[in-house]
This record gives structure tokens, sequence and C-alpha cells, in this order.
């Protein structure tokens, strides 16, 4: 539920910033968390931090700071929470708690639900653009555009969207 005066008291919206790596938070915490957050408060945005130790500080910290990867992996999990429909629980499984670091959160999920594609770009609504990996609100708006008009083919996906390469194994188009 969102607090009715939350707009009222601060017009331009509100934000907060979570350090990443100071404690033993998992991601799948942090990220309900921050999900929360929107949610009640009708926050704009969660900014993520890496933690950064100083010299002789508490022993209760640790001496060395999380993977800067961490913090990226985050904004990414972060925008597919904002903006493209996904839920914090499909992010992670029951033992993997964390973010892969190696790939970003988009094409793991898309990875681990490869049943799923390939996707028609000529046929797919909206919803199941956004979750093809390689493919962003404002490429699926062109694609939704012109398909009104024609149908497309692959070349024309290659011309909307930045990597066609990556976009390739998850999409079926007309010829």
């Amino acid at each position: 539920m969102v607090r009715a005066d939350a707009r009222k008291f601060a017009p331009a919206g509100q934000s907060t910033q979570v350090i990443v790596g100071a404690d033993a938070t998992n991601d799948a915490e942090m990220l309900a968390t921050s999900a929360r957050l929107y949610d009640s408060y009708a926050l704009s945005r969660v900014y993520y931090s890496a933690f950064s130790p100083i010299p002789e500080a508490s022993s209760a910290l640790p001496a060395k700071p999380p993977p800067l990867q961490r913090e990226n992996r985050l904004y990414q999990a972060d925008w597919l929470l904002r903006f493209y429909g996904f839920e914090v629980g499909e992010l992670f499984t029951a033992t993997a708690r964390n973010l892969d670091l190696a790939i970003d959160p988009k094409l793991a999920w898309a990875l681990e639900h490869r049943e799923l594609f390939p996707v028609d770009v000529n046929k797919a609504p909206r919803e199941t653009l956004l979750r093809v990996p390689g493919l962003g609100t404002k490429v699926i708006a062109r694609i939704l555009d012109t398909r009104r008009y024609r149908r497309l083919r692959l070349e024309d996906v290659g011309r909307l969207c930045q990597s066609i390469a990556k976009v390739r194994p998850f999409i079926v188009a007309e010829g």
C-alpha cells in the first residue's frame, strides 16, 4: 500500500542508499527490501553502493570491499523489477541467493527458462518481449510500432537493437 502523503511530502520523490557488502545480507534480501520500499513508500530510486573499508575500522566490518560487479548486477536487477515486470523471486533460486557476477540477471533468467524461447517478435506481447535478453524498452516500443504495419525480419530487428548476436538465440522473425 502506497502512503497517500508520500508525494505531498517530497514532490520529486524519495530515494535511499543501500551499502552492499558491509554485512552478510544477500542480494535476494536487498532486492526484496528495495521492492518493499518501492511499493510501500512510492520510492523513486534505490542506490546501491559497494562498501569501502577504512583503516582501523571495527573488526565487525569486512576487511575487503565486495566486487564492484556486484553493485552493477544489483542495479541491473533493480531495473528489471521496476521496468521489466520481474519479481524478486524470479531472479533467485532456493540455493542461489546472490546474483551471478559473470552474466547479467536478465540473461541468467532467460538461460534458466529456455523452454520459453525462442519468442516470435511478430506475435509476442510486450510483457514477453521484455524478458528477451538484449531487448530494451525503447527497442520493444519500436518493434511493436513497426509490426503494426508489417512483419519484422531478423535484419529489421538487427537494425533496431544494439546487438543482434545477443538477441538472436532468443527470438524468431520472418524469413
